[in-house]
């Protein structure tokens, strides 16, 4: 179950407490600060004023995440401008991250993401996986644009950092109970322990059910759909070695048992299907493959920071992340067997970042070397189309994959004049990527396969690529501060894992023979790196004696090579990723924070203006007939945190959340009919729509001498919108099956916080 409504609540609440007017009443809670706070980040990799950063950057402290529900990336979306999260079609745990127009949306794990994930500096390989529960989360950053020089691969739109919180030293921690329809319960609890020796220690853990809003009838193959279960742990122990020598140790942990996210059959051509499909959201469907998604993410990492001197710092950041995932997904969203298919993968990865960092007077910089290792197995069996006696495919497609990657960079700031900074930096990242393939068929369970793509199959590739930026930012006073910044990102190339194309059963000896070798050769040709170009100008400010912040960012990208994910249409639902060609994305983002007494008003606004200079298909430019993916081109949010009550037992406050995105396509197929062979972008678009959650609570309040309370009512989705978030597109091939995924409905219920 996804908190936004309450944990948004809280963070307005939070904000509007820590800033509200004073009062009258000597009776009343601790009065809060009048002016917006400073957020501190660590977005060029040493701590910062948010406002003083010369890009694009928004950050969500602790109050923050706490008031707005924020446990994993899924519950991103929309918080910041120009920021697209959906998750994948069928599934809960794998993100589609998009920032200013640029995206992945194939979620196998030979395919990179185009915005990096780090937590606590440690960059997540891949997207299967990528929601997961984190417990004692401190701080968000969203990183808008390129990040090749400082973050490296494959954060060629952007990054976001997620920080877990430190260990204080001293005993505290809190506990909530949260409850809600559909039998939801929510529990966390976090601990401080005292000190002890040069150790701190805090833990933290999160558990989470809840009842799928999707029935099923008695023969079905599971009981219900979209329910959750889920628990997360979290440990953090800081080391004080030496003067001038800290070791931070993050464990985190992740556990996800619960059925998919359903496959609502959305509309289809072939007739015995036609009565299951509908448009419209269903709360009751029967399916009758498993059904299923489990993951468990195990993450470790290790930082230790030594001071060599007041201004100058060494530093070693190891990281070392496990994903074991699986699914089961019954593709056609009907009682009858016809698509069903599964997943399961086994990935690890290792990564070092070893930095110095310092200062000289009227220079800042960080030099660093980054290592980054992983390897991954996917087994995917698949049946598909078993409509008629005789007809039934069984696909036996495996595929792995492998990743050496080596990283030198710098970046260095300085500044001739006290109100001019110029900032200069380069990136070389040179990788191999590695495939391993397997793929066959038959009709008849009782059959062997026969391989089209045998296994051992394989190939190597190593692709390498220079990614500098350079900025200019002039402080005119300080409150208001401007820039310009060019920068540079590219994501990695790599190889088809999923490519196939089964025979008709009419080929000659010699069309067969070719047939295999065009499977194989299709698995050994590498795609090339897609790489983006950035020029930015922005402004930061803070106006009426801190009382209101206003940003601003206007950008002109230019992408290059891009990897387009291609439906083939054939085989075990085959797609290819191929560089399509070149595009150019312009936009403008908008923050705002206003403070009117009792009350806080935080907006954000993007408009994103995506178009293909050249797209290649079948060897033809179809740039004009080619829809942009998950790139809306207007979306805002809207928070109104308003305080109603001031008294000795607490504080009485509203929150109303609102946000908008416009339409959007999710696959970058015709716009325009002009092959009735080929899929149609609109039919798998995601309608404009908004989403508004609502919060009341009493907050602060007194509970003995060292603890505080707080008790809420919320709801998320308050208007219950139904509206299709993703699909998949089987295209005409296939009846033109397409099955939808959709908001929840409305959720709401209370909750109760202790903490001490």
């Amino acid at each position: 179950m996804r908190l936004r409504p309450l944990a948004l609540a809280a963070v307005c609440m939070t904000m509007t407490a820590a800033h509200a007017q004073p009062t009258e009443s000597q009776d009343e809670p601790a009065k809060a600060p009048t002016q917006i706070d400073d957020i501190v980040v660590t977005a060029q990799r040493r701590e910062e004023k948010l406002q003083d950063v010369p890009l694009a950057v928004t950050a969500f402290p602790e109050d923050q995440i706490q008031a707005r529900g924020i446990d994993d990336v899924g519950d991103l979306n929309a918080l910041a401008p120009g920021l697209q999260i959906s998750k994948t079609p069928s599934n809960t745990t794998i993100s589609q991250v998009t920032i200013r127009g640029v995206s992945q949306i194939n979620p196998a794990i030979y395919w990179d993401p185009a915005v990096g994930i780090y937590v606590d500096g440690v960059y997540i390989g891949k997207a299967q996986g990528s929601i997961f529960n984190l417990v004692d989360l401190s701080r968000v950053e969203v990183l808008r644009g390129p990040q090749g020089t400082l973050y490296g691969r494959n954060t060629l739109a952007g990054a976001i950092n997620l920080v877990t919180r430190a260990p204080s030293g001293e005993f505290g921690g809190s506990a909530s109970v949260e409850v809600g329809n559909y039998n939801a319960l929510v529990q966390r609890a976090s601990v401080d322990l005292p000190r002890m020796g040069i150790v701190s220690l805090s833990i933290g853990a999160r558990s989470e059910q809840r009842d799928g809003w999707v029935d099923t009838p008695r023969d079905a193959s599971v009981p219900e759909l979209n329910d959750r279960n889920n628990h997360g742990l979290r440990i953090a122990a800081d080391f004080d070695f030496a003067p001038g020598l800290v070791g931070e140790y993050r464990f985190d942990r992740s556990r996800i048992d619960q059925t998919n996210n359903f496959d609502q059959l959305y509309r289809i051509e072939i007739p015995f299907l036609q009565p299951f499909a509908s448009r419209e959201r269903l709360e009751r469907a029967s399916v009758d493959a498993p059904s299923f998604e489990r993951s468990e993410v195990q993450g470790h990492s290790f930082t230790l920071s030594w001071d060599l001197s007041d201004r100058h710092t060494l530093k070693s950041i190891s990281g070392y992340r496990r994903l074991e995932w699986d699914d089961s997904l019954d593709l056609d969203g009907s009682p009858l067997p016809v698509v069903w298919t599964q997943r399961f993968t086994d990935y690890d990865q290792v990564s070092q970042d070893l930095q110095l960092l310092g200062a000289f007077d009227r220079w800042n910089y960080v030099v660093g070397v980054y290592y980054f290792g992983d390897d991954g197995d996917t087994d995917n069996p698949q049946s598909f189309f078993v409509i008629d006696p005789g007809s039934d495919a069984y696909f036996d497609s495996r595929y792995g994959t492998q990743t050496s990657a080596w990283a030198g960079y710098g970046q260095v700031d300085f500044r001739p004049l006290d109100a001019l900074t110029l900032t200069a930096g380069i990136r070389y990242t040179r990788e191999k990527k590695e495939i391993e393939r397997t793929f066959g068929l038959r009709a008849d369970p009782a059959d062997p396969f026969f391989y089209l793509i045998p296994e051992g199959t394989g190939a190597s590739e190593t692709f390498d690529a220079t990614t500098p930026t350079l900025s200019a930012a002039w402080r005119f006073s300080p409150q208001l501060n401007v820039y310009v910044r060019y920068a540079e990102g590219f994501k990695s190339g790599g190889f088809n894992g999923e490519y196939s194309e089964p025979p008709t059963g009419n080929e000659t000896p010699e069309e067969f023979a070719a047939l295999i070798a065009r499977n194989i050769a299709e698995t050994q040709t590498p795609f090339k790196p897609e790489q983006q170009q950035s020029v930015e100008v922005g402004l930061k400010s803070s106006l009426a004696g801190g009382r209101l912040m206003f940003n601003a960012a206007a950008f002109h990208n230019t992408l290059e090579d891009f990897q387009a994910s291609i439906f083939l249409g054939t085989g075990a639902a085959a797609t290819a990723v191929r560089n399509a060609g070149e595009a150019t994305i312009q936009g403008i983002e908008l923050e705002a924070a206003l403070r009117l007494g009792g009350t806080l008003l935080m907006a954000n606004y993007a408009w994103l203006d995506p178009e293909y200079d050249e797209f290649i298909d079948a060897g033809v430019n179809v740039a004009d007939n080619r829809a942009f993916v998950h790139a809306p081109e207007h979306s805002f949010n809207l928070v109104l945190d308003s305080e109603l009550l001031r008294r000795d037992w607490g504080v009485l406050r509203a929150v109303l959340d609102y946000a908008w995105t416009d339409d959007f396509y999710t696959y970058p197929y015709q716009i325009e009919v002009t092959n009735p062979g080929l899929q149609v972008a609109r039919d798998t678009e995601v309608q404009a729509h908004g989403i508004l959650n609502a919060r009341l609570a009493v907050v602060d309040v007194p509970l003995g001498d060292r603890a505080r309370g707080e008790f809420a009512l919320w709801a998320r989705n308050l208007l219950d919108d139904d509206t299709a978030t993703n699909f998949i597109d089987f295209g005409p091939v296939f009846g033109s099956l397409t099955v939808a995924n959709f908001e929840e409905p409305r959720t709401f219920g209370i909750s109760g916080v202790v903490r001490w």
